[in-house]
């Protein structure tokens, strides 16, 4: 049964200030010492899972604050017997330092960022996911030339992510084209489908 939840989540409001456990990845990954993915905002996981499956010698990780789908998707990750996959409920605007605070040095070695809810009007510009804070995070437990890749089909944040990105001092634009994956997000489909644009973007970690 596919669960039914909010489409939007204020992440200040007082149920998602609560600071997480910090991830344990030698308890979560069967074998903890592959490279790690973060994905943030993972909503369903449907990327994760067949990213999982595609890729079996990484580890992923996805992130997400509506915590009925964070459920979802461990009891699918689960009944497919996924050695390499775990999803965890958390606010990362707010907590993705504290959540990540036990993530050894030099194993995050990609992140992914898809079509984060823009919040479009400007009093509630503050929503938003991409934070200086969670640049500087990012920055600080990527590997050297770890990746970041973001993707939205809002072209005023897709301007705004890649200025924090760019004006930390820690990024810079992927040489090449953005990082294109074997297996596509829910999103990603439903807009490509409709032939709109997508905006793409991938950074390396200085």
């Amino acid at each position: 049964m596919r669960v039914r939840v909010h489409q939007h989540v204020n992440p200040l409001a007082p149920h998602f200030r609560a600071a997480p456990q910090p991830i344990d990845t030698a308890t979560v990954f069967t074998d903890p010492s592959l490279p790690l993915h973060l994905d943030l905002g993972s909503a369903r996981g449907r990327f994760l899972l067949q990213m999982a499956e595609t890729e079996p010698h990484w580890n992923f990780l996805g992130v997400e604050i509506r915590e009925q789908l964070v459920t979802e998707a461990n009891r699918i990750a689960r009944e497919r017997r996924s050695q390499n996959l775990h999803f965890v409920f958390c606010n990362a605007m707010l907590w993705l330092d504290r959540l990540l605070e036990k993530v050894p040095a030099g194993r995050l070695n990609r992140v992914t960022i898809h079509f984060p809810d823009p919040w479009f009007k400007k009093k509630h510009a503050k929503r938003r996911m991409v934070t200086p804070e969670l640049v500087s995070t990012l920055a600080s437990k990527l590997t050297n030339g770890g990746l970041v890749h973001f993707q939205t089909d809002i072209d005023f944040l897709f301007d705004e992510v890649c200025g924090l990105f760019l004006d930390s001092g820690d990024f810079a634009r992927s040489s090449g084209a953005a990082i294109r994956f074997p297996v596509k997000t829910e999103r990603e489909q439903a807009v490509e489908a409709r032939e709109l644009p997508v905006f793409r973007q991938t950074f390396g970690r200085e």
